[in-house]
């Protein structure tokens, strides 16, 4: 960790998400999956919102990429679980029109979550193939195993 210091303020540097860290996540989320007979996909972003990491197991349905990554990139975009924006996009929800409104349009199913380091942003996860809830807890699980 690097630390800047300036007349006014102090910038500390803060690791970025990086390959070996995706694996981890990947690796700990699949691992999850497996143990309750869910096939998965996983993706992992960094930062910038660009790929890191990303898996699809050979007997998940092939929707799980699209909707692994778009949980992820919600989950970043809006440095939010997507678990917790669900009630967001209803119809008498502030953010009704928000998922179609971008040009990399986001999804508000549970599965994606924000990975912290040092309290800052650094990346997401998301997960996709199992019902929401549980691809939410693969996810979850990851980031407790990165933690570790």
């Amino acid at each position: 960790m690097t630390t800047t210091a300036t007349a006014a303020t102090a910038v500390t540097a803060v690791a970025p998400l990086t390959t070996a860290d995706a694996e981890v996540l990947i690796t700990s989320a699949r691992r999850a999956a497996e143990a309750a007979g869910v096939s998965v996909s996983v993706t992992v972003l960094d930062a910038g919102g660009h790929l890191l990491a990303f898996r699809r197991d050979d007997r998940s349905v092939l929707i799980s990429g699209e909707t692994s990554t778009r949980k992820a990139y919600t989950a970043l975009q809006l440095n939010a679980p997507t678990a917790d924006l669900v009630d967001l996009v209803k119809p008498d929800g502030p953010f009704h029109s928000l998922p179609t409104a971008l040009d990399r349009p986001l999804l508000f199913i549970a599965g994606g979550i924000p990975v912290h380091r040092d309290g800052r942003l650094i990346g997401a996860i998301g997960v996709g193939g199992g019902a929401p809830e549980q691809d939410h807890g693969f996810a979850a699980t990851a980031l407790a195993d990165l933690s570790r």
